[in-house]
């Protein structure tokens, strides 16, 4: 049986699950065209991740898959805080503002937060899937109990065939291209493969189904992924400027004007890609300190770019976005679903 028949999804597009962007509205709208739409919840609590699944599930009957961050949490540092917090000061004085003395993690991970667990136990959406690793051996068998599927994100073939050990449906398979964070289960180590190089390493190796992620833009893109042994693809940046995002006025302008992106560490603690700005050309220096780790980093990059927002500078703003960024078609969910199908036909 297939992916999408198992799933009971017409057509192999799914939308990728970008936390702060994804909105009840914008899975309903792709799981209604056809697709499989998604929910990014990683940075959700408990209340606000039920309140978005149910939200959802009120919009549509079809399915979609929720994904969590599952990163290893580490204490803060305390030595490379202050020095990160230093490095950055200018950064904030600039606006004449002080930067922080304290840094929290703006929320945790899945595999810390058993309250999670038991959202998607009580609320049932149809795939699970997680980004940074797997959680528990406990927790995977208690999504196998309900009967829940679960995916993983993997960036090379060994990642893949620990998923595929640990009882995965199906892998999403994400290429260097993707636009957010890296997926590898370790931030230093990655095999830097892009999205077809991945697909190739994968496809003889690994029994599971296969989604596609990376620089995917067009139903031609998929047709070719889907030629080479994918299941379906999984697309992000195509649907970030899609009215029903959660994107702001702001980062529609960024996306619309960008020329390129880069990966880079220095915004959240760990590699990620977005449209160049200040964090890629300032301070991404070689001359830089150590970061303040995944994800302390991100929440005094989320501090700047308010400090700097309320004076009018989108200098600082976090702008996660694939390198398909210039390919960007301004449209509606309905209308993009349906270009996409009519071009993969």
């Amino acid at each position: 049986m297939s992916l999408l028949t198992q799933l009971g999804v017409r057509y192999p597009i799914f939308l990728a699950p970008m936390a702060g962007i994804t909105t009840p509205l914008l899975a309903s709208r792709v799981s209604e065209a056809g697709g499989l739409g998604a929910l990014g919840l990683g940075a959700c609590d408990a209340f606000q991740a039920e309140a978005a699944i149910r939200g959802t599930q009120q919009l549509t009957s079809q399915p979609f898959q929720v994904n969590f961050f599952c990163h290893r949490s580490v204490p803060l540092d305390p030595v490379k805080s202050r020095a990160w917090c230093q490095y950055l000061s200018a950064h904030f004085t600039q606006f004449e503002q002080a930067v922080p003395s304290q840094l929290v993690a703006p929320y945790a991970s899945f595999a810390d937060s058993p309250e999670l667990l038991d959202v998607i136990l009580a609320t049932r959406p149809a795939v699970v899937s997680f980004h940074f690793g797997l959680p528990p051996k406990s927790i995977l068998q208690a999504l196998q109990h309900a009967k829940i599927p679960y995916w993983v994100s993997v960036t090379r073939l060994s990642e893949a065939l620990y998923a595929q050990q640990q009882g995965c449906s199906a892998i999403i398979a994400q290429g260097i291209e993707a636009g957010g964070h890296r997926a590898t289960f370790d931030p230093l180590c990655d095999a830097g493969l892009s999205t077809q190089q991945l697909l190739q390493q994968l496809a003889p190796q690994v029994s599971l189904p296969i989604i596609s992620a990376g620089g995917v833009m067009t139903g031609g893109q998929i047709n070719e992924l889907l030629a080479q042994g994918a299941s379906a693809a999984q697309l992000g940046t195509a649907f970030i400027t899609c009215q029903e995002s959660a994107a702001s006025d702001s980062l529609r302008q960024r996306l619309a004007t960008a020329t390129g992106t880069q990966i880079t560490d220095v915004i959240s603690g760990r590699p990620a890609r977005g449209v160049i700005g200040r964090w890629q050309q300032d301070i991404d220096s070689p001359l830089r300190p150590p970061h303040a780790d995944y994800p302390y980093s991100y929440a005094l990059a989320k501090q700047l770019d308010k400090v700097a927002s309320a004076q009018g500078v989108a200098d600082y703003q976090v702008c996660w976005a694939g390198t398909g960024v210039t390919a960007l078609r301004p449209l509606e969910a309905m209308p993009l679903m349906k270009t996409l199908i009519t071009e993969l036909q």
